[in-house]
């Protein structure tokens, strides 16, 4: 065992200090605020974009202020509904334990959800509040950060304490799908960490041994972020730095300052800060292109450092324009990471370990190992304490089989379209998962998709999406992208889809040159894309992260119009047939102007789509696009018929128009 492990365990088994007590959210209330009161909590960039730092004891402080508010605002009863909708910040962390002291449960709600969205949840909760910073009017009351400037103790408030804690697990549309946990579960979830320094001495480890200061990144209202980094970190007396966006450029600025010791995210992170290092790479001459490769090969065991000069300073210098030169644990979590990513991480010396978790059950695996050569088979590791595993295998695919787990940690209730009721759990206490898995002879897991997502081919193979999507991590000009499987026709049989969402910037002929790449990326199994789709808008994801492939299926199999074949025939959308002569010689043109001066690929723009209420284009454009018509056609549009063509066929029947008049 290595020399620091005693204290490091010793400060882990802090957590059965909650063992005699009534293990609810008062409990872990006074646990996090009785230890450490002097240590740094929250480092941040203020409205003033001045950096800040506060103590243990002054964000408790401002809580008991804040909770005596809320509860005079709201005027509830103990145990009602509030929504917190509010980004990543100390005010979160005021707020949501300010509230529970008020006496009201937290459902905890995406900064960015929409306000029909927002309205859909208050509804399906009853909620008698709303906490937030939005631009938005509701019909229930809605407290700001104007409602907590200069605040006096209030000398009679007695905390109530409310003790449940509900998560979103889908969108905000619809029949949400919402978790409740109480004190007990998230009790639980504090002491799965137990036995970690068995595997580890960097996770976490005393104040003697250096700072942890952990990168608060991941959202707070999804499961990942609410128990890896602000659960676990901030129970512990561990300082969560705010960057002041979620710009490269501002977290690397904030991680560099502070010396960020602990960043956990999700692979679209992970993936981004790898391609953005291969791009800066390829700027390099072929020397400094061969120390990086030296680095990478030295911190993944394929060359021996002895063998490679100065590559501690090479891996200083790297780290220094990334993250930082102090960081000692990554988490990657909340979907599939890939290998090359893994080895780039890890290759700089950053150890990028996978973990595992859902909405339902909270976190209950991660990679532990300091072996790198551990770190890069991928595994999502072992169960952690008191978190129990199992497969039940599928007959036709020996070995792997449908996760299933039992834990303290699996909520105890949940809320269906408004329908509250016990956790969905199988008579010995298992949940399952959906997720198909397999186990290697240590006992280690692997992640192998979703059950709902499986293609199964012609010969009845299982064809994961997650693991094709990695052929396709370097397309340009591609913000998200989803592999899934939709239905040939009436039968069963599954045909595989790639469905793009591009930037606006694309052009005709890189849309093109993106379809062959595609076409030629050589897939395992023989599988092929069979058809490419494009998203008119934006492709629908889970908590801002993972691509919702079932609501992208449904819409291709109604054929509903939201997204478009790249070889279908936009003449035939077209409310007007026009003849051959003057589709090409007008029709096309036209397109090519609208796409141009919108800044639209063509794909997204119908030829009847309103210039603005579809295609988001205003005044100014539209006289642009007149002028360009004019000066294409030789033609002059009377300036007192603009704003009477709104689309394609409107221009082409006035160029028609104007030109037979000549």
């Amino acid at each position: 065992m290595y020399p620091e492990y005693e204290k490091i365990n010793k400060l882990f088994n802090r957590c059965d200090e909650l063992a005699n007590t009534d293990k609810e959210f008062k409990d872990i209330f006074k646990f996090v605020f009785s230890f450490r009161k002097n240590n740094v909590g929250a480092i941040y960039y203020d409205d003033e974009n001045k950096f800040r730092k506060k103590k243990y004891k002054a964000i408790e402080k401002d809580i008991y202020l804040k909770a005596p508010k809320i509860a005079s605002i709201f005027k509830g009863n103990k145990n009602d509904t509030i929504v917190l909708k509010m980004a990543n910040s100390v005010n979160w962390i005021e707020c949501f334990y300010a509230s529970l002291m008020a006496g009201y449960r937290v459902l905890l709600l995406d900064a960015k959800a929409t306000k029909d969205g927002t309205i859909n949840i208050i509804n399906q909760v009853n909620a008698i509040g709303i906490i937030s910073d939005d631009p938005f009017k509701y019909d229930v009351k809605k407290i700001t950060n104007d409602d907590f400037i200069d605040l006096e103790k209030d000398k009679d408030f007695v905390p109530l304490w409310a003790n449940e804690v509900i998560f979103c697990s889908s969108g905000t549309t619809g029949d949400v799908k919402l978790m409740v946990y109480n004190g007990a579960n998230m009790v639980a979830q504090m002491t799965t960490c137990k036995g970690m320094p068995l595997s580890t001495k960097t996770i976490m480890y005393t104040k003697d041994m250096g700072k942890v200061n952990i990168l608060a990144m991941i959202p707070f209202h999804h499961i990942f972020g609410f128990v890896a980094v602000f659960l676990w970190y901030f129970s512990w007396a561990s300082s969560l730095v705010f960057p002041s966006s979620l710009a490269p450029s501002d977290i690397f600025s904030i991680c560099q300052k502070v010396g960020i010791t602990h960043v956990y995210s999700v692979p679209l992170f992970w993936d981004s800060l790898t391609k953005g290092l291969e791009r800066k790479l390829a700027t390099q001459d072929e020397e400094n292109q061969q120390r990086i490769k030296n680095l990478i090969d030295v911190n993944l065991g394929k060359k021996d450092r002895k063998e490679v000069k100065h590559v501690d300073i090479i891996q200083k210098v790297v780290q220094k324009n990334l993250l930082g030169t102090k960081v000692k644990f990554c988490i990657s979590g909340g979907g599939y990471l890939s290998q090359p990513t893994l080895e780039t991480i890890n290759g700089i010396g950053y150890p990028l370990y996978n973990g595992f978790g859902m909405t339902e059950v909270g976190v209950t695996s991660v990679e532990l190992s300091a072996d790198v050569k551990d770190r890069l088979k991928s595994s999502i590791g072992k169960p952690l304490y008191s978190v129990e595993y199992k497969i039940v295998e599928d007959k036709n695919n020996k070995g792997q089989g449908e996760l299933l787990i039992k834990s303290p940690v699996t909520h105890v209730k949940e809320i269906i379209g408004g329908v509250e009721k016990e956790a969905t759990i199988d008579k010995e206490g298992y949940f399952h998962t959906g997720d198909i898995v397999s186990k290697d002879e240590d006992n280690r897991f692997y992640i192998k998709g979703r059950i709902k997502d499986v293609i199964i081919n012609a010969n009845g193979e299982n064809i994961f999406p997650d693991e094709l999507e990695l052929f396709f991590k370097d397309l340009e000009h591609v913000n998200h992208y989803s592999i899934l499987g939709v239905k040939k026709g009436k039968g069963t049989d599954q045909k595989v889809v790639m469905v793009l969402e591009v930037d606006n910037s694309i052009k005709e002929e890189e849309i093109k040159v993106l379809i062959d790449t595609i076409k030629a990326t050589k897939l395992p199994h023989g599988t092929v894309i069979e058809d490419i789709y494009f998203a008119k808008g934006k492709l629908p994801l889970a908590n801002n992260m993972k691509v919702r492939r079932f609501k992208i299926k449904e819409a291709i199999e109604a054929n509903s119009g939201e997204y478009i074949h790249f070889g279908e025939n936009k003449k035939e959308k077209a409310q007007v047939n026009f003849d051959e002569k003057t589709t090409n010689e007008i029709l096309i043109p036209i397109r090519e102007i609208f796409s141009e001066t919108l800044v639209l690929p063509m794909f997204k723009i119908n030829d009847t789509d309103h210039w603005i209420n579809d295609l988001g284009g205003d005044s100014m454009n539209y006289v642009e696009a007149c002028q360009k018509i004019n000066a294409k056609f030789g033609i002059t549009i009377p300036e007192e018929d603009y704003g009477q063509m709104t689309c394609v066929n409107d221009f082409v029947l006035e160029v028609i128009k104007l030109k037979n008049k000549k």
